[in-house]
């Protein structure tokens, strides 16, 4: 239960988790505008996990009462560590209702963890209680596990019983695991077409899934779902808004996680999710939003998307809200082989140059006070690899970090949302992989749509200099449609780019693994989302060698 001194501290510590952007603002907008702000910000926080069972909403509703499945928006386990998973589900009997058809009452619900699919070894079990709070959610942190190690996982409440979920542990911190696969997605926009991909992904042989991003888009989707064009169903108005409160959310949460394909792919692996902007608004920056709504309404709005994000996503008590902030990066191992620096560069980023427009470099770009990450994250991060023990160090993160011209003019136009726009905050990082001795850096990426496969440069500008490591971005699941094996600018990108060594518009995902000699970079892809059942074929292969950082065609 939260303490009473915990709520009366619940201001002060929504603002002060290392966010400039939000001080800065506090600024700008005066103190006591603000503080009214944080105020109504805050009220859209929860401080723990479990809300006090005296609150008003919380009486037992009877789980024998449940008529229908509540296991409709499927299971999901993520952030494996040595000795624990994390499993997560939601009860929405009516999915696409307001509060999933259950009442502002809790429901107590069990859960049990196996070495068998039948659950005749169950070695972990207990029981929960989903709050109407939390919109019925459950975030179970299963400890004292074996690491490395598969298990199995299901959920009861009533008469009903989910289906079932396989995850893993990871392996110890010291232990000196020889392989490690794992496949990136990112971008699945609900109505640009199926999740095929997933479906594709799910029967997949991989140890982990990273999602880079856009999970959700807050776009409307109209009753016929989009490029899907339902003809046997019809989807509810509800949908055919844009997202804007807290209940929008939740609902298109379950639009999306109702899905079979989604649901299929999570109950086969964890995932480690990460966020970019679709999840609250298109292209916003820390507190700012697209289109310079006032502070005031961005930053309710930004409190309402990251409390439905944690309610919906497969994270740990660690990943809480508070208002408007939650602190989504974090750092897990995979033994020695392998170290994953998860980031967040939309919460704390310098608002967008030129208006967010694509433009040519000017001084402002190196400015050395704009970031990316926000000083805390870049902090953390390079400390974090000056600690590394692994032989591989992963970046997760959401936009182009490689230097991308978009033009073959001398003074090449650029994107202003990727790390081009923000130039001196990717110099550091350089930098500072460089001074942490860091030799087998594998950045990955989401957002654009495409795949690529980059050379990270030291100087992008100059093809001979010292390749440092190497960035692989995974394609969408499903947004920008069907796609195209090589869209429009494809010729002018490679020309552009010669540290760009591969360049595919389809539908897809990339498959990764690591050993302690090389890494391998598997990009997959389907020929159609509009359509359900299209296969998926590998369409290029690439690998790095450890210690000798660059890609190889396969």
């Amino acid at each position: 239960m939260a303490s009473t001194g915990r709520r009366r501290s619940l201001l002060q510590d929504t603002f002060s988790r290392h966010d400039p952007e939000l001080r800065a603002a506090a600024r700008h907008f005066g103190r006591r505008r603000f503080f009214t702000v944080a105020a109504a910000a805050a009220a859209l926080a929860f401080t723990t996990n479990l809300p006090a069972r005296g609150a008003a909403n919380s009486r037992e509703f009877d789980a024998a009462r449940i008529s229908s499945d509540p296991f409709t928006l499927g299971i999901a386990s993520g952030d494996p560590l040595p000795g624990s998973v994390l499993l997560w589900t939601r009860l929405a009997p009516a999915p696409y209702e307001p509060g999933g058809g259950l009442p502002e009452q809790y429901v107590v619900v069990h859960w049990e963890v196996a070495i068998d699919e039948r659950f005749a070894l169950t070695v972990r079990s207990g029981v929960a209680v989903a709050y109407p709070e939390c919109n019925h959610s459950l975030h179970i942190e299963v400890d004292g596990l074996e690491p490395d190690r598969v298990y199995y996982y299901r959920f009861k409440t009533g008469a009903w019983i989910s289906e079932t979920g396989r995850t893993r542990t990871a392996p110890a911190t010291t232990a000196a695991a020889s392989t490690l696969s794992y496949a990136a997605v990112a971008c699945q926009a609900y109505h640009d077409g199926y999740y095929t991909v997933h479906r594709h992904l799910a029967q997949d042989d991989v140890d982990v899934v990273l999602h880079l991003g856009d999970y959700l888009y807050e776009y409307a989707v109209n009753s016929t779902g989009g490029a899907r064009n339902y003809t046997d169903r019809k989807l509810p108005d509800v949908f055919n808004r844009e997202a804007m409160t807290l209940e929008d959310y939740r609902l298109r949460y379950a639009l999306y996680k109702s899905d079979p394909d989604l649901r299929a792919v999570h109950a086969a692996h964890p995932f480690v999710v990460t966020w970019d902007d679709h999840e609250t608004e298109n292209n916003h920056a820390g507190p700012i939003s697209e289109n310079n709504d006032p502070p005031e309404t961005f930053l309710l709005r930004r409190a309402a998307a990251y409390r439905a994000y944690w309610e919906n996503q497969p994270l740990r008590s660690a990943q809480l809200p508070s208002g408007p902030d939650l602190q989504l990066y974090r750092r897990l191992q995979w033994g020695t082989l392998a170290q994953f620096d998860v980031l967040d560069t939309r919460q704390y980023r310098s608002d967008q140059l030129f208006g967010d427009t694509k433009h040519v470099f000017g001084a402002e770009v190196d400015d050395p006070s704009r970031t990316i990450t926000g000083a805390a994250q870049e902090s953390w991060l390079i400390d974090g690899w000056r600690a590394s023990q692994a032989l591989w160090n992963v970046m997760p993160q959401q936009v182009c970090f490689s230097q991308r011209k978009l033009d073959l003019n001398a003074e090449a136009k650029m994107s202003m949302d990727a790390w081009d726009g923000y130039r001196a905050s990717r110099r550091r990082i350089l930098d500072g992989a460089k001074s942490a001795g860091v030799e087998n850096l594998v950045v990955m990426t989401g957002d654009v749509h495409v795949g690529y496969a980059f050379d990270i440069k030291d100087d992008f500008d100059d093809p001979a200099s010292t390749t440092l490591g190497t960035e692989i971005v995974a394609t969408s699941v499903a947004s920008g449609r069907d796609g195209a094996e090589r869209p429009p600018n494809w010729d002018t990108y490679l020309k552009a780019n010669p540290h760009l060594q591969f360049y595919n518009g389809q539908r897809g995902y990339v498959r990764v693994e690591l050993g302690r000699q090389a890494a391998r970079a598997d990009f997959k892809t389907v020929s159609a989302v509009t359509t359900p059942g299209a296969p998926i074929a590998t369409v290029a292969s690439f690998m790095t060698e450890a210690g000798n950082p660059g890609l190889t065609p396969v």
